[in-house]
């Protein structure tokens, strides 16, 4: 059963792709999400560079509006007139969760803050994505994932290394995408808590929040290095050799995790078609390759520069220890796993193409999430009030003063 939220209602008043990709999880679980968006500009992410031009140019679905929307229900509505907002307090009625990421002042403006949502529905769950969190002299202000999440929390500084000329930089909504299945998974305890004890939350995430915890271990042991700043190990003398990134003949790359290195090394060398290694006084347990760590990782490079990324592939397929290549995002579209668990649904979107969504990570009862595409702006305004007590008179009144779309 992977419907797990069937019959719950989730109203979504965001935009971009932080707070709406737990909408779409939410949806991907089963949930009935309807997102709100200005009945003319729709979500700003409509407008994006890589929203209109990008997805032309691959011929294809606009796939930043689809990562973090699909299987949602859009109506388009103006929260800046009375019966706009009339008519989303209506629809909150008999809603579980109102989703959000607007600005303190922007809430207040548009009468959607806590109280006023709660004044329609006392028990609906509150949920908020914020840049840097709800409390603060900067509570005030927005964020994105590259400023608070990339920069400000410190990933891009550790992951950065020291003699670059210029930081690393985030890819598209990388710190998005794990804020807003962060916010799902705290709605659903909210949910829980609801209904073990009738108690609504309010939920909150911050971008800031998430970095930090993404980098938990650095933060925690930054004060212990203050002249280090961040830790970073030697990828040309790795205290323990098998735990590294190793170059491959073909200018490829790829990694190995063994921590418990006596355990996996001579099978390792063998594989390798290097057993002598494994006999080598230098590297004949892990503290003599601890001692050695230079030699023993330069030997295994040596190694590994001899052939293609292919060949290792078959080389080291039926090993213990676990490895990986260190594949292209087209490379992960091919993996066997991948395919064989459900991780990369086709969804048909609206644009009439097909697009391969990476379905969230949590299945339930060994089912894969099977996401629908990302709904037109305000494809299901007449329907959504249709279902709640509007008729069609109405529905032309409301679209001829702007209200809806």
């Amino acid at each position: 059963m992977g419907n797990v939220l069937d019959g719950v209602r989730v109203i979504e008043v965001a935009m971009w792709t932080f707070v709406p990709s737990a909408g779409a999880a939410l949806a991907e679980w089963g949930a009935d999400v309807i997102k709100v968006e200005h009945p003319v500009t729709g979500d700003a992410q409509r407008g994006l560079v890589n929203s209109r031009f990008l997805p032309q140019q691959a011929g294809g679905a606009n796939y930043m509006m689809e990562v973090p929307n699909r299987g949602k229900r859009s109506i388009g509505l103006d929260l800046g007139t009375d019966e706009g907002r009339s008519i989303l307090y209506r629809l909150c009625e008999d809603a579980d969760v109102f989703l959000t990421n607007f600005l303190p002042d922007a809430r207040a403006r548009l009468g959607i803050d806590v109280d006023d949502i709660r004044a329609h529905n006392p028990t609906v769950i509150y949920a908020r994505g914020s840049g840097a969190g709800q409390r603060g002299p900067e509570a005030h202000k927005g964020g994105f994932d590259s400023s608070s999440y990339w920069a400000r929390g410190g990933i891009g500084y550790a992951v950065t290394p020291p003699d670059a000329s210029y930081p690393v930089r985030m890819r598209s909504a990388f710190g998005d995408v794990m804020g807003g299945l962060t916010i799902a998974g705290g709605l659903a305890a909210a949910l829980f808590h609801r209904e073990r004890t009738g108690e609504p939350s309010v939920v909150d995430v911050s971008l800031l929040n998430l970095a930090m915890w993404n980098l938990s271990v650095d933060i925690a042991s930054a004060p212990l290095f203050p002249e280090e700043g961040v830790h970073r190990y030697d990828p040309e003398a790795m205290i323990n050799p098998t735990v590294g990134m190793y170059p491959t003949r073909d200018g490829r790359h790829l990694n190995l995790t063994m921590l418990q290195s006596d355990r996996y090394w001579a099978e390792l060398v063998d594989a390798m078609g290097c057993p002598e290694l494994a006999d080598d006084p230098r590297f004949i347990d892990h503290a003599a390759r601890e001692r050695n760590s230079a030699d023993c990782t330069q030997a295994l490079k040596a190694v590994f520069l001899g052939r293609t990324l292919d060949e290792w592939r078959d080389a080291l397929a039926a090993i213990e220890g676990v490895w990986s290549p260190l594949q292209t995002p087209l490379e992960v579209h091919d993996d066997p796993m991948v395919a064989a668990n459900g991780y990369l649904p086709v969804v048909e979107t609206t644009s009439g193409r097909s697009l391969a969504l990476v379905a969230n990570p949590v299945q339930f009862d060994e089912q894969p999430a099977q996401p629908t595409g990302a709904p037109e702006h305000g494809q299901h305004t007449e329907e959504i009030l249709l279902d709640h007590g509007y008729d069609w008179d109405d529905l032309v009144g409301l679209k001829e003063r702007g209200v809806i779309t």
